[in-house]
């Protein structure tokens, strides 16, 4: 796998997957309030790794906003995986995370940086290895 690619092997697509996630799965929300992060691991010896998905809710903003809000998730995702999937690697265990902004919202923040949302993705991610 690419170092710092997000293949289809490592994002949740299917209803199951989001079900358990939503429905037995922790949530977690960054120190600003910022992102809220919903998560569920489970012990996999031939599997292991984690896979990830971002929700934006309507009320958010318009499509172009939301449609930006993933955008920068997944990359500040992709670029710093790599702790997060040596430790999901180092216990055998398959991680399932949604992230998905809280405290953001098109009204209250018209342009989003890679900036502002990164130091929220990695802070969450370390939270997530400490819990597993």
């Amino acid at each position: 796998m690419k170092q710092f690619g997000l293949s289809k092997k490592e994002r949740i697509k299917s209803k199951t997957e989001f079900s358990l996630v939503y429905t037995k799965g922790s949530i977690l929300f960054s120190s600003g309030k910022k992102l809220k992060a919903n998560y569920y691991s489970i012990f996999s010896a031939d599997n292991p790794g984690f896979k990830v998905a971002f929700g934006v809710h309507k009320k958010s903003g318009n499509a172009v906003w939301r449609n930006r809000i993933k955008r920068l998730l997944r990359t500040a995702v992709r670029l710093n995986k790599k702790n997060l999937s040596n430790v999901c690697v180092s216990q055998n265990k398959i991680l399932f995370l949604v992230i998905s902004p809280y405290g953001i919202n098109q009204k209250k923040n018209k342009t989003v940086s890679l900036f502002d949302l990164q130091a929220d993705v990695i802070e969450l991610m370390n939270k997530i290895c400490t819990n597993l």
